[in-house]
């Protein structure tokens, strides 16, 4: 269920934006409109004849005039939200009424006003879905064209209509070789075509008197108008409404429907059965499409807003985090020189165990190195072992999982400042040192190092450079300057050992022990800070399936570490002001801005595949400038080349999207309950720090051992 949820949430969004750009004539509208033709193929008495062309049976097509004193009043394209409500009501005020030719697009996102139409007692007729000029078009096309016309009639009134106006129709005499044949075709399929003697041209919007006087019949003389109640701004046909209609009454006039006016049965027909519920449902859809789309737009405007405002809170407090850290004056306190304990927690990391170990030795603060073999199977601590090097020991236990592995290593650390790294990861040889000292004040609890990627050269381990870079490294400046660090990473931090005395040591209720340790040294009252100079070079996933399963894991670990804190929010103190700043910036930054991140991407692709093309590009641009602008400065603090950023877009159209998919996975999977477990990732021991000093050789056999606490561990000090 968690893989096939994604896929159908993602299935579902894009039928949704297909429903919604359908309707809304941006997917198969066709806008040609073709120039004049010759009139030889046309025959004499339609070309002299009414406005009416009944072209239903075996014999010659019958063109209908007017009855004298009748007026069929007309209205094109709609129903349109604004514009037709006004035209209901002019109608309704004066007891007249007319035929409303309605586009499949409008009706089946107004139903509610096509059944007003039929209520109030007007007439319906089919104006196309798309509103195409239908000679350009095929038969199949023309078939489809009115087939779902019919189906939004059907859907919004529960009626067909036997009534149809071509689109970019005019009058009888206007009819040409290339719209006769169309003519025809739709009178074989049941359809009268209504066209005009009277056009008010309102569409043009030549004023109110010039609409009336061209809407005005000679004499006595009946007439077909055309008019408009969609399209752009209809005051001028509303006004005219207003005068015509008591006008024209008062000469003898009569409004009636065209069928009234002809003395022929209704064009309606009642639809029953399955065709209804169809179309009932065809209206639903369009419905929910156009609300989900409105809930899109708005979401899209959220995530912009938050895009911003994130990358504009990064720039500024990086900026006051780095002015502040290096001035030449700058100290947390009296220099940190006492040794401090490093805890190396590994399981089967043989290819990584001694670049990371052998990393540590050239440091230039005093150490201990404690690594927990968590119940490796590929000899991890046999090779550490072999190593004979000076202050490393082993600590040996069952598979427990790395939070009772570094609890098993806290318990036997021998100083009161532990530094944790992951088995995979070297360090410089200024990293312990550069590490400890915001330790000289008696504030601060943890520290967070400056985690890099070390195996860079691949695309997918650029683009995690660049992510590490910007999005890890300044979100730390960030949360630094705000007093709300959300993550200590577990390939480089410091902890004080009172303050993990205190919160409990490392917790196995989530699969982000890093967060969770965080969280809660916040919530007991202790500073969190980012040490830039600290570098921790580490080895990251290789492949995207590797990727998805680390990205997965910390993404739900960091939501199962939010609902674990959600407390915060409510206490007092140290807690509660974590819990009002901190938690809310997390669950907005981390969880709920990546969540909706991908409308930006969606709407990109909505927007090159149907227009405006032009903007869309614009904007998208406009955003990866200003994410550029936000790398290249985290780039520059970190003292990194710049050429990594040239995949900068390319990470922006295929990375960010397997990450967006990793977070809805994590989503659906802590909504639907499910769990999920440590996955180990494959290394390959590529990574070492620059500088670092070779592997030393084994001096002699080991010596001494001891029984360790905790678990059964077996502690072997090495050297």
């Amino acid at each position: 269920m968690r893989y096939l949820l994604p896929s159908l949430v993602l299935v579902a969004l894009a039928a949704m934006l297909m429903l919604r750009g359908y309707v809304h004539s941006e997917i198969l509208a066709d806008h040609r409109v073709r120039p004049p033709d010759a009139t030889d193929q046309v025959p004499e008495s339609i070309l002299k004849g009414g406005p009416v062309i009944d072209a239903r049976g075996t014999d010659a097509a019958k063109s209908i005039d007017i009855p004298d004193r009748q007026l069929v009043l007309t209205f094109d394209d709609g129903p349109d939200p604004e514009w037709t409500p006004k035209v209901l009501d002019e109608l309704k005020k004066y007891n007249a009424h007319g035929v409303f030719f309605i586009t499949g697009t409008m009706a089946s996102r107004h139903p509610d006003l096509v059944k007003r139409m039929v209520d109030e007692g007007h007439e319906i007729g089919l104006h196309t879905f798309n509103h195409p000029d239908l000679s350009f078009q095929t038969r199949s096309r023309i078939n489809w064209e009115l087939t779902q016309n019919q189906l939004a009639l059907a859907g919004a009134a529960g009626i067909r209509s036997s009534l149809f106006r071509p689109p970019y129709s005019s009058f009888a005499d206007a009819m040409d070789n290339k719209s006769w044949p169309v003519t025809q075709y739709i009178g074989s399929r049941g359809y009268i075509t209504v066209l005009n003697d009277r056009d008010s041209e309102d569409w043009k919007r030549p004023g109110v008197e010039e609409i009336i006087k061209r809407a005005t019949p000679k004499g006595d003389k009946g007439a077909l108008v055309l008019m408009h109640d969609s399209g752009g701004d209809r005051s001028q046909t509303v006004a005219a409404l207003g005068r015509y209609l008591p006008e024209m009454q008062q000469r003898g006039f009569t409004f009636a429907n065209l069928t009234e006016a002809l003395g022929a049965p209704t064009a309606h027909t009642q639809v029953t059965g399955f065709e209804l519920w169809k179309g009932k449902a065809w209206v639903a859809a369009v419905t929910l499409s156009d609300n989900l789309t409105a809930v899109l737009v708005s979401g899209l405007a959220v995530i912009g807003v938050l895009v911003i405002s994130r990358f504009g809170l990064m720039l500024v407090l990086s900026f006051a985090h780095s002015r502040k850290v290096r001035r030449r004056d700058f100290s947390w306190g009296p220099e940190v020189t006492e040794p401090v304990t490093v805890l190396v927690p590994a399981y089967n990391e043989r290819e990584c165990i001694a670049n990371t170990v052998n990393s540590l030795m050239a440091s230039d603060h005093p150490i201990e190195v404690i690594v927990v073999d968590d119940g490796s199977t590929d000899g991890t601590a046999d090779i550490v072992e072999a190593l004979w090097l000076p202050n490393v020991h082993v600590v040996r236990q069952q598979n427990g999982g790395k939070p009772a592995a570094l609890n098993n290593g806290i318990a036997h650390a021998s100083h009161d400042i532990v530094v944790m790294m992951d088995g995979d990861t070297v360090f410089e040889p200024s990293t312990v040192g550069e590490l400890v000292q915001p330790f000289g004040d008696p504030r601060v609890g943890a520290v967070a190092g400056n985690a890099k990627v070390g195996n860079r050269d691949t695309l997918i381990g650029a683009w995690q450079h660049i992510e590490y870079v910007m999005g890890f490294n300044l979100d730390r400046r960030m949360y630094d300057v705000l007093g709300c660090m959300p993550t200590i990473p577990g390939a480089i931090g410091a902890f004080r050992r009172q303050a993990l005395e205190r919160v409990g040591g490392m917790s196995e209720d989530t699969l982000a022990e890093d967060t969770d340790i965080t969280m809660a040294m916040h919530r007991d009252g202790w500073r969190v800070v980012y040490a830039e100079r600290a570098r921790a070079w580490t080895e990251a996933p290789e492949s995207v399936q590797q990727l998805w399963s680390q990205r997965y894991r910390w993404s739900y670990g960091t939501m199962q570490a939010i609902w674990k804190h959600r407390r915060a929010v409510v206490e007092r103190g140290p807690s509660g002001r974590f819990g009002r700043v901190g938690l809310p910036l997390v669950s907005l930054f981390m969880v709920l801005a990546p969540l909706l991140a991908p409308l930006i991407d969606v709407f990109l692709v909505y927007g090159l595949v149907f227009g405006p093309t032009q903007k869309t590009i614009g904007a998208w641009l406009g955003v990866l400038l200003v994410q550029a602008v936000c790398a290249a400065y985290a780039f520059r603090l970190d003292g990194e080349r710049m050429t990594h950023l040239i995949s900068l877009p390319l990470q922006q159209i295929l990375y960010r999207q397997l990450m967006y998919v990793v977070l809805l996975q994590s989503w659906i999977t802590a909504l639907t309950g499910g769990r999920l477990r440590w996955q180990k990732l494959r290394r390959t021991g590529a990574v070492e720090a620059p500088g670092s000093i070779p592997s030393q050789r084994g001096r002699g056999a080991p010596h001494g051992t001891e029984q360790g606490a905790g678990q059964g561990a077996d502690r072997r000090p090495v050297g």
